[in-house]
């Protein structure tokens, strides 16, 4: 029972052995099956250095941007995986557009024998960037197969040399001489390509190893050379283990190919005894980096996963979406809104396993198009109300063309203007349209407001000149000295007034010099010998001719504001009658009474003049 239980313990030390064994060969081969790939072509080495981004998130611009940058700043090799990316993310949201823009031609024109056409500059320019890439990347490989094919030929030799060292009948001296020489032009050989990177370099190891072992060299020499690469390959081991600690496992693992590369291309044999030892700890070191990376990708594989399980989210929402039923324009809104939110969360949500990244991208597809068909379904009616608005703005058109030649500017422009706020407030025209009947308005109605803009500069001058003649007169009225009679000094103030008036307007930015003109005015009416209200009135109607004269809705402003003075003079007058009803048993010579009286009688007072102003504006 002990002898088969201690079978079972060696036989269970030997699987794990061998399963230890088999995981040092995948790390050490994984190892230098990338360098075999960075030794046929060395741009390779800059890819890491390039960061991948997440080019699904990008919009097609943004896409045609970055393809463009890479291009024209990196080597052609370094970045063939992430124009690789590009160029799936773009087609894939290029393909989804076009499919979108057939669907909308076809709505538009189901009896139509026209072909679907579309021109994207965008696409166009993509195709030109991305053939460009190609025909750098054929003649990279061109001129790079010449020089493989060349230097492997070189490297093959130099081995063929190495053997004829080895069975050499040379002194030690000469033999070393040689050895040195020729190590120096294998180091700057060059690279081979990548199937037979391995196999060269092994074979050429074998033969250094035996040149070192066979032949009776100088001892001295040679295990001082065999020191010397002793301590460089346990400087090696020692970064290799210092990179396990590295919390950027991808940049680690790539100096650790590097220090492979070293290992191999670099330094010499050590001693017989020591080889095993040493390369079994440098691959004990490998074996554990790459368990790191595997972890690191299989973390990679889960988010890749979530990713999934995210998207078909998404899917289903919009698959949801496209069943409803919606009855209103807003509505639909609303709804396009959702799915492109959608839309654009499903490209953010990053990469899917690869081995259903075409079914997911197809779902999708699915999905979007159903939505879409019962949303051109929908808009099928609207193209008929588009159809109205479109006869609408044909209409103000003709009347702007109408009028677009009048002379009589003080009457057309409101009518003109009137016109451009009726356009604003039509609704959409089918879009073939669109742009001509606006070009046409927009036309028309330039050509008016030119016309009125350069009659309006004409008569600047006259302005002008009527405002130096403003400022001029308004000093000879501040001079303005009363006689003490009331009608002569009310019949001199308003001959000033017709005065002023007859100098006719001002130009817009000085019109400041009518309220001047008003203020002083103000102080003529304070001084004159005649009633408030008369003098109240006589400002007020020189005003109104002066709101008249600036437009409808400065009158209309004037008019809320006398309303509400009105409004609330009555509510003053209503309060004080009711509060003199707390009085009604006092004596009538009572002091508050007799004040509350009074009161009573200046409001009355003010709001027949208040009364009277709303009279006179009514009546413009």
């Amino acid at each position: 029972m002990q002898e088969e239980l201690n079978d079972n313990l060696l036989q269970a030390d030997g699987n794990e052995n061998t399963q230890s064994q088999t995981a040092v060969n995948e790390a050490i081969e994984t190892i230098e099956n990338l360098n075999a790939q960075v030794s046929e072509d060395t741009t390779l080495e800059a890819e890491h250095d390039i960061p991948m981004q997440n080019y699904e998130a990008m919009d097609m611009d943004k896409l045609v941007v970055e393809l463009e940058h890479l291009i024209a700043t990196d080597k052609i090799m370094a970045i063939r995986n992430h124009v690789e990316e590009i160029k799936h993310a773009f087609l894939s949201k290029y393909n989804h557009f076009i499919e979108e823009k057939k669907e909308e031609f076809l709505h538009d024109n189901p009896n139509s024998d026209e072909e679907f056409e579309y021109h994207s500059p965008l696409k166009s320019k993509f195709d030109s960037l991305y053939n460009s890439y190609k025909s750098s990347k054929n003649t990279h490989f061109k001129s790079l197969e010449s020089k493989l094919k060349s230097n492997l030929q070189l490297r093959l030799n130099l081995i063929e040399e190495l053997k004829g060292l080895i069975n050499s009948n040379e002194n030690i001296k000469d033999l070393l001489k040689q050895f040195n020489d020729l190590r120096e032009r294998w180091k700057n050989a060059g690279s081979i390509p990548k199937d037979k990177y391995n196999h060269v370099w092994n074979n050429y190891h074998f033969h250094v190893e035996n040149f070192y072992d066979i032949l009776h060299l100088d001892r001295e020499a040679r295990d001082l050379d065999f020191k010397h690469n002793l301590e460089k390959k346990v400087k090696i081991i020692e970064r290799a283990k210092e990179l396990l600690n590295d919390a950027d496992v991808f940049k680690a693992f790539r100096e650790l190919q590097l220090l492979h590369k070293v290992w191999k291309e670099e330094i010499g044999p050590v001693s017989k005894e020591k080889r095993d030892e040493i390369w079994n700890a440098f691959s004990d070191v490998t074996k554990q980096m790459h368990e790191k990376r595997e972890a690191m990708f299989a973390q990679h594989r889960e988010r890749e996963t979530e990713n999934l399980n995210r998207k078909k989210e998404i899917i289903a929402q919009i698959e949801q979406i496209a069943t409803e039923k919606i009855e209103v324009h807003s509505a639909w809104q609303g709804q396009i809104n959702k799915v492109e939110a959608l839309r654009k969360a499903f490209f953010e949500a990053g990469k899917v396993p690869v081995d259903v990244n075409e079914q997911t991208w197809t779902e999708f597809k699915n999905a979007v198009r159903n939505f879409n068909t019962n949303k051109n379904s929908f808009y099928k009616d609207i193209k008929r109300e588009q159809q109205a608005n479109l006869d609408r703005k044909n209409a103000l058109v003709a009347k702007a063309k109408e009028l677009m030649e009048s002379d009589n500017f003080e009457a057309t422009t409101p009518v003109m203007k009137k016109i451009q706020e009726d356009w604003k407030q039509i609704g959409h025209v089918p879009k073939k349209f669109s742009d001509a009947v606006w070009a046409e308005f927009k036309e028309a109605c330039n050509h008016y407001f030119d016309r009125l803009h350069a009659f309006r500069n004409q008569n600047e001058a006259v302005e002008v000149e009527a405002f130096e003649k403003k400022k001029d007169y308004i000093e000879k009225v501040k001079a303005f000295e009363f006689t003490g009679d009331h009608k002569t000094d009310l019949d001199a103030i308003k001959a000033h007034i017709e005065t002023w008036k007859s100098f006719g307007r001002v130009p817009f930015a000085r019109r400041h010099i009518e309220g001047k003109f008003n203020k002083v005015l103000d102080g003529l009416f304070e001084n004159l010998t005649s009633s408030k209200k008369d003098a109240e009135m006589m400002r007020f109607n020189n005003r109104l001719e002066q709101l008249a004269g600036e437009g409808k809705q400065k009158i209309d402003s004037e008019k809320v504001f006398i309303q509400r003075k009105v409004e609330e003079v009555q509510h003053e007058i209503f309060q004080l009658e009711n509060n003199i009803q707390f009085f009604a048993n006092a004596k009538k010579d009572n002091p508050m009474v007799a004040e509350v009286t009074k009161s009573i009688e200046r409001h009355k007072e003010e709001l027949a003049m208040w009364k009277e102003k709303l009279k006179q504006i009514r009546t413009l």
